[in-house]
């Protein structure tokens, strides 16, 4: 089985695991105490906070450890936004940020703050002067990943950060996917990170407040971690987790380039061997280890499924693979198909012939899917000669059916035509676009109807 979803979740690092165990023998006692045990785990954990805030780039009395790069997140935007709630409630996030960002950012806006998104361009990244244009009188924070969790593009977050503080308002970066790589460059205030993203142990994450950003802990706070992460430090967990960044790093030069020519040649194999597939993303300021593509006329699920089947472990930010039943935030943002969407992210040491055995087994296995989907509803219209509008009821189907019935038929309207698709189906508001640009047809819109949504498609070619 081949495992690539090192996005979700990284291997644990050998270097992690034998720390873990070593540390679990000296590491089990309260570091807060002053008799020998104490003592000795306290040393354990100044050093790993020493190591950890060489490796990000900060003091290590700027950093403490929490208990999760979510609670990091959450901790740092709430502490943020409490310490300079006299400036304001203004809270200012791009489009395709973590889940984390954006629940901490409904939570402010539930209690009356003022949240602003900075929306991205087709490849996922702000435009550092489009964002700077948001930042108000009354931003109290700025919150910009270091790179995109589901296509890797990396943010200008020095850029960024520049007009930050000229403005005089913090910026957060949650660094989880990037600080593997490389510490992040800038002037950033706040910043964030998930062990289990470069193959910690989970359990651990980070939080760095820089000398002078007003900061004030929410919630109940004890004496430890500066009262930023209240409740007993797992030592050993962080022990581990501050050992396989350290290893990381050192090797992340030379794995990083070697990550990024296997993933360019995903990039540039998948784009040319499967049909009516857009790689998305931007292909040049991105992660070494991520790619991530989106098929027409393919069902998320199933074509996870049949790659599963196949020995390949990959995650998608389709609808139909997630909970909600939604289209992935970051995908919606950048308004690219959701449907079919399959994201590659390889750990450290992955084999090339394990991406050559994907690449062999992927056009099949994405024809398989599309066969069956095809198969499975008839064509909605007759033949017949050209009409100037045709009407699509794709009511109670799940994308991407929805576009599979507007790919027959568009054919049947002659050169500025239109087909009107009527769907409930909320990943059509996004996937029907995305089909225009890419089949080079022109999207005319949306109107609300009493079931769902018309969507008018006019052929163009």
């Amino acid at each position: 089985m081949s495992y690539f979803d090192a996005a979700s979740s990284a291997p644990l690092h050998p270097v992690a695991r034998q720390a873990l165990l070593a540390s679990l023998d000296e590491g089990w006692a309260d570091p807060a105490r002053l008799y020998r045990e104490g003592r000795r785990v306290r040393m354990l954990l100044d050093a790993a906070r020493e190591a950890a805030a060489e490796a990000v780039g900060c003091r290590p009395d700027e950093l403490v450890f929490t208990p999760s790069g979510t609670r990091a997140v959450h901790e740092g935007v709430a502490g943020a936004l409490a310490g300079r709630r006299r400036v304001g409630d203004g809270l200012l996030v791009s489009a395709v940020e973590h889940s984390s960002v954006l629940h901490a950012a409904e939570v402010h806006e539930a209690a009356g703050g003022r949240v602003t998104t900075v929306p991205v361009t087709r490849t996922g990244a702000v435009r550092v002067d489009a964002y700077a244009e948001l930042l108000r009188p009354d931003t109290a924070l700025a919150c910009l990943q270091s790179a995109n969790h589901e296509v890797g593009t990396e943010q200008p977050v020095a850029e960024v950060a520049e007009r930050c503080r000229a403005a005089g308002v913090p910026l957060l970066v949650d660094a989880a996917q990037s600080l593997a790589w490389g510490a992040v460059p800038g002037e950033w205030s706040l910043l964030t990170g998930s062990a289990h993203k470069w193959g910690g142990p989970a359990g651990v994450g980070v939080l760095v407040v820089r000398k002078g950003v007003r900061f004030a802990p929410r919630g109940p706070v004890d004496e430890r971690e500066s009262g930023r992460a209240p409740g007993f430090e797992n030592v050993p967990a962080i022990v581990a987790a501050v050992a396989s960044l350290r290893a990381v790093r050192a090797e992340a030069a030379a794995e990083g380039a070697r990550l990024r020519a296997l993933t360019a040649r995903l990039r540039e194999r998948v784009a040319a061997e499967v049909p009516d597939t857009e790689v998305v993303g931007d292909p040049e300021h991105r992660l070494p280890h991520l790619v991530t593509f989106s098929c027409l006329y393919v069902d998320g699920e199933s074509l996870l499924g049949e790659l599963d089947r196949a020995g390949f472990s990959v995650s998608s930010g389709s609808s139909c693979t997630s909970s909600t039943l939604t289209p992935s935030h970051v995908l919606r943002a950048m308004g690219v198909l959701s449907e079919g969407n399959v994201r590659v992210s390889l750990p450290v040491g992955t084999d090339g012939a394990d991406v050559e055995r994907f690449l062999a087994v992927l056009p099949g296995v994405v024809e398989s899917v599309r066969g069956r989907l095809r198969g499975t509803d008839p064509d909605p219209s007759p033949a017949g000669p050209p009409v100037e509008e045709l009407v699509v009821d794709a009511l109670g189907k799940r994308c991407p059916l929805p576009v599979i019935e507007l790919a027959k038929v568009i054919d049947r309207v002659p050169v500025g035509g239109a087909v009107v698709v009527l769907a409930d189906d909320e990943a059509a508001r996004l996937d029907i676009p995305a089909w225009c640009e890419m089949r080079g047809q022109r999207y005319a819109g949306e109107s609300r109807t009493e079931r769902g949504s018309s969507y008018r498609v006019v052929r163009l070619v």
